[in-house]
């Protein structure tokens, strides 16, 4: 990165430099921080839990991501806006689904609005969280903390239990769906 005499700063790549902005929270230049962050990959959970009245619930999530081996602890970000929040808050077990590459049809599902488990059978954790065949991994949690975090939450869980399978994961990378390495087997 470069700084200008007129204090504008630069990082160069193979394209030439790229002027750096101010972030802007909300409105025009939100955009242009989103295209940032998306160059980022990440791979694409699905959070599950059990929602009011036993029925199940769901939500795509990208922002998910390890915090201790010991303790064994995860975190992941639910937007206020979610409503699936409410759910979320309540209960004190949830489980998160790596999902597989081929599973992109889901993570659109569980993004938007609608019969999220419609044709799925998914299987009980050991807590009654649905676990969603076909995953490339599962972590069931029990909820440790919610934390405030702007205009989302960030759900703080320790890990149970956990699986994992050699099916190829699901990365999402500049507003798209990408097909991950292959798995290694269980060591």
């Amino acid at each position: 990165m470069k700084v200008s005499p007129d204090a504008a700063v630069t990082a160069e790549d193979s394209a030439g430099p790229a002027e750096l902005r101010s972030a802007a929270p909300a409105g025009p230049g939100s955009r242009a921080l989103r295209d940032v962050l998306g160059r980022y990959a990440t791979g694409v959970t699905v959070i599950t839990c059990v929602g009011p009245r036993r029925a199940p619930v769901g939500v795509t999530v990208n922002s998910f991501t390890s915090v201790s081996l010991d303790p064994p602890l995860i975190l992941w970000c639910l937007a206020l806006s979610s409503h699936s929040r409410p759910a979320f808050t309540d209960a004190e077990h949830f489980a998160v689904n790596v999902l597989a590459a081929d599973q992109w049809e889901l993570a659109s599902r569980f993004a938007g609005p609608g019969q999220r488990f419609q044709g799925l059978a998914p299987e009980p954790g050991p807590h009654g969280e649905p676990l969603i065949p076909g995953a490339a991994a599962t972590l069931c949690c029990r909820r440790v903390r919610l934390l405030p975090a702007g205009d989302h939450m960030v759900v703080l869980g320790a890990v149970q239990h956990h699986a994992r399978t050699t099916h190829r994961v699901l990365l999402f990378a500049d507003g798209a769906y990408h097909e991950g390495p292959p798995g290694n087997l269980p060591r």
